[in-house]
């Protein structure tokens, strides 16, 4: 099934490109998105030698800088949408540069709740500097990111982004707790998704259309495509768990089980192999349950469930960016799901 979708996909991308071949979601966001994190740095610009040091080791430059991408592609379908014309707003790319910079805010807190050692194959900030330092340099980075967002001017757009930062907290303290009850662990685990991960791009991508258009309808089809592809991207990236080595993630496998997370592909496993429920439970914490809980999972159809989860959101993505009218951004984002269903890092 999962296999038939991106045959579809591929038809389907070819055939709203016939005049020219489709181009790279990442190639046609490459120059809006030059000197972005020479941009970013110059944010985070401060007397203290230390706290640039800290502010500026993920932004070099080596990040998939996938956020940002999707928001200037939206940016730009959005103002085709709205006024035939896809220029760029400065305010626009400036939210771009602002989601980049509260994704990586949320990575530095993440590796020192996490207690992480690696993050992008390098040692992370808490390993380097200390966990003190990587909390007050995630807290500055946030606050940079704050005032940028003020400078925008613009109060709905300050209001839906601050939703984000809510959304981030929100889901880092659904993380650390269990549901009992099967039905609910599965909500709970999707809604926590959705906060950590797809809330900034769906609240970005919105972010973005309310600048150039007034009309709520097409507010709502930038925020359900990023809230969309954003599960799916985090349903991709907890298959990698389990499918991926730990040099192609930069970090190691097996991560989520080690720190007690049950994903999509054990929440699966956990309906073939009921055993799992007290491991869930206790979140993996007894001898042997990492390896066991691994085992089931790949006894199991958890990674291809997971799979075609993952494959539902993007098919809820594309029919909502189909809504607006053609152009090549809006092309490169349909393009951009078949893309997040074959990441392997």
């Amino acid at each position: 099934m999962f296999h038939v979708f991106i045959k579809y996909l591929h038809v389907f991308c070819c055939s709203i490109c016939s005049d020219a071949k489709l181009k790279d979601p990442f190639s046609l966001a490459q120059k809006d998105l030059q000197n972005l994190y020479e941009d970013i740095k110059k944010q985070l610009l401060v007397s203290k030698a230390e706290l640039n040091a800290l502010c500026d080791y993920y932004f070099d430059g080596k990040g998939k800088a996938f956020r940002p991408m999707i928001v200037i592609l939206m940016a730009r379908a959005c103002n085709v949408h709205s006024n035939k014309e896809g220029a760029l707003l400065p305010a626009q790319r400036s939210i771009a540069m602002i989601s980049e910079m509260i994704h990586t805010a949320s990575l530095v807190h993440d590796d020192v709740i996490d207690d992480s050692d690696t993050r992008r194959g390098k040692n992370t900030i808490n390993k380097v500097w200390g966990e003190r330092k990587a909390i007050l340099a995630g807290d500055f980075i946030l606050s940079a990111a704050s005032m940028a967002l003020a400078r925008i001017g613009n109060t709905t757009v300050v209001s839906v982004l601050s939703q984000v930062i809510e959304d981030l907290v929100r889901g880092e303290f659904m993380q650390l707790g269990a549901k009992e009850n099967e039905n609910e662990r599965f909500k709970h685990y999707l809604e926590k998704t959705f906060k950590k991960t797809a809330s900034l791009i769906a609240n970005s991508c919105k972010a973005v259309s309310i600048l150039v258009n007034s009309d709520p309808e097409v507010h709502e089809i930038a925020y359900q495509y990023g809230r969309n592809v954003g599960i799916a991207f985090q349903l991709v990236d907890d298959i990698l768990d389990f499918t991926s080595s730990a040099n192609l993630l930069g970090k190691p496998s097996a991560a989520d089980l080690k720190l007690g997370l049950a994903t999509g592909p054990v929440l699966f496993a956990c309906q073939q192999f009921p055993e799992l429920h007290a491991m869930i439970m206790r979140r993996f914490s007894s001898d042997g349950d990492v390896d066991r809980a691994w085992q089931y999972v790949l006894k199991s159809d958890g990674v291809e469930q997971t799979n075609y989860l993952a494959q539902h959101y993007c098919q809820e993505a594309i029919g909502q960016i189909s809504q607006l009218q053609q152009s090549t951004e809006r092309d490169a984002l349909i393009q951009l799901t078949e893309l997040v269903l074959r990441r392997d890092k």
